[in-house]
């Protein structure tokens, strides 16, 4: 005698898969719906399904609403009680880099770099950022002129860049002041 539930060619008729598929999906959205609790947190994860911020990124009245348009005078970022950001742009840096041409010759591009430095002047050390500039200027040179067009290519490149900079520039100002470099131009031709 034949199942109840399969056909005569022994098949399982599609009701009872179509029963299955809804089951697996109903068991793969409880799993996701709970990685996003255990990720954001209970309450962020109520403020994501409510469509309202979370209670702890929503500032208070009057205190934090006259912080934030006071700033700090550099840019209008608001700053903290015991830091105070500074933004010091240099000079447009123009530097020979290396090549290699679809033949495989080695060749010379340009480089041509606008950044900025940013450093916290409340950090022991960070007087000595600015009269040392021309070094780290020096120092930036040294290290671009080293550099191959591949070294500079996608993401990876950009973010290499950036932490080898600044590197060079809390070693040169012997603090730990500088906190990021910021690149507003950055081409190789």
């Amino acid at each position: 005698m034949a199942d109840a539930g399969r056909d005569k060619t022994g098949r399982t008729s599609l009701g009872k898969r179509l029963i299955r598929w809804i089951g697996v999906l109903v068991l793969c959205v409880a799993a996701l719906l709970a990685g996003i609790v255990a990720a954001l947190g209970p309450e962020r994860a109520m403020a994501l399904l409510n469509g309202t911020p979370p209670a702890e990124a929503v500032p208070a009245p009057a205190q934090e609403t006259a912080a934030a348009q006071s700033g700090d005078g550099h840019g209008g970022t608001p700053a903290g009680p015991t830091e105070k950001i500074v933004v010091t742009p240099f000079k447009e840096i123009i530097v020979n880099i290396s090549a290699t041409t679809a033949t495989g010759r080695e060749t010379s591009r340009f480089l041509k770099l606008n950044l900025a430095l940013v450093y916290d002047e409340a950090v022991q050390g960070a007087d000595q950022v600015e009269p040392r500039k021309l070094f780290l200027r020096d120092s930036f040179q040294e290290y671009l002129r080293q550099l191959n067009e591949v070294d500079l290519q996608g993401s990876v490149g950009l973010v290499n860049l950036k932490t080898e900079l600044l590197r060079r520039a809390r070693a040169i100002s012997d603090s730990e002041a500088p906190q990021e470099i910021l690149i507003a131009d950055l081409i190789v031709q």
